[in-house]
């Protein structure tokens, strides 16, 4: 196999150098297993690690960083995103930003807490309950999220560039079927 640094790597017969690039890694662990235990299929192992590797990749080196550019964490941009997508007026109780938002439950008022500190949201009053709360966009937020959506929707083509546009379809269709088949697998 030929890498991008014109490397020749032998990944089926386990030799790599003592530290393989960071995107062969599961291959890697995967034919030393191979190696080790050839009666062990390894094909799920691969796999696995090779998703995990994706996901840390595009955190790290692609999404972290152009949220960190505009002052904003992952899951903080995720709460700007939420409430820009719900449209006008951009306000939406916590429960309900929560439960839309692409983030868990975990650290949300922490989340609202510094969005409300730099300005981006405001906590108003809701209109039909005299107890609840809304969290809204302030121009400022409504601004921010607007332009840094673009960048981000640019940052993920950008991320996904090796892949035709039929590729891609395809690559979405099969995470699909696996996130569906892993949530009833695991709920029986």
């Amino acid at each position: 196999m030929k890498t991008k640094n014109n490397l020749d790597i032998k990944i089926n017969a386990g030799t790599l150098p003592a530290s393989p690039p960071e995107y062969l890694r599961a291959q890697f662990a995967a034919s030393q297993w191979r190696r080790e235990m050839p009666e062990m299929d390894t094909g799920a192992m691969q796999l696995v690690g090779q998703l995990g590797t994706v996901a840390q990749l595009m955190a790290r080196d692609w999404l972290n960083p152009l949220f960190a550019e505009h002052g904003l964490q992952p899951g903080e941009f995720d709460v700007l995103a939420t409430l820009r997508r719900s449209g006008a007026p951009y306000a939406l109780t916590p429960t309900a930003l929560y439960e839309a938002a692409m983030l868990s439950s975990g650290g949300m008022t922490n989340r609202i807490d510094r969005l409300e500190a730099a300005a981006l949201i405001e906590r108003k009053k809701h209109p039909s309950d005299r107890r609840g709360v809304m969290v809204a966009l302030t121009p400022k937020g409504h601004d921010l999220i607007e332009e840094l959506v673009l960048l981000h929707v640019a940052n993920e083509a950008a991320m996904l560039a090796a892949l035709t546009a039929q590729e891609q379809r395809q690559l979405d269709q099969l995470l699909a079927k696996l996130l569906q088949g892993m949530v009833q697998a695991k709920n029986g």
